[in-house]
């Protein structure tokens, strides 16, 4: 059977893009078990609350959430178990470099197949304040305004 190409999105964490600020973002591997991977192909995983965390110089994601996988037995995993992520030693100092900053935490964005490989998409982040929140939501809706405008006026029907 040949190995599947391109970019298939499992799961995304829209939220994570409301509340932080993503400052840089980075892909990374994911050490993953048989049953994990079988679950993320059935296309079932949940970022919320998730988060990347230092350990020994490795870099861990907390709270990602993965259903145990259906036909699986006795060797199924724990849904919300600590999985490691993979990435270059250079990738990983910058990244934990980062955060040490005050106020920066690594939050997961996506989770992927990239080219039949497990990957997520990590960002490092600044959280928002509510006032940055506010400003963000008018700044979309005046956005989306003048794109109906615009569109309304590309099809004859003036204001």
């Amino acid at each position: 059977m040949p190995r599947e190409k391109g970019r298939k999105v499992v799961a995304s964490n829209r939220k994570a893009r409301h509340d932080y600020s993503i400052l840089d973002t980075c892909e990374a591997g994911m050490a993953l078990t048989g049953t994990e991977v079988k679950s993320l192909r059935a296309g079932r995983a949940s970022l919320v609350d998730a988060f990347a965390q230092e350990r020994n110089g490795e870099l861990y994601l907390h709270g990602m959430h993965i259903p145990e996988y259906v036909q699986g037995t006795w060797t199924n995993h724990e849904p919300r178990r600590t999985r490691k992520l993979l990435l270059n030693r250079i990738e990983i100092d910058r990244l934990i470099g980062k955060t040490r900053e005050s106020g920066l935490t690594i939050v997961p964005l996506q989770v992927y197949f990239s080219d039949g490989w497990a990957k997520v998409e990590i960002g490092v982040a600044k959280g928002k304040k509510s006032y940055d929140k506010r400003q963000d939501l008018a700044k979309r809706d005046a956005q989306r305004e003048i794109a109906r405008s615009a569109g309304r006026r590309g099809k004859g029907m003036e204001d």
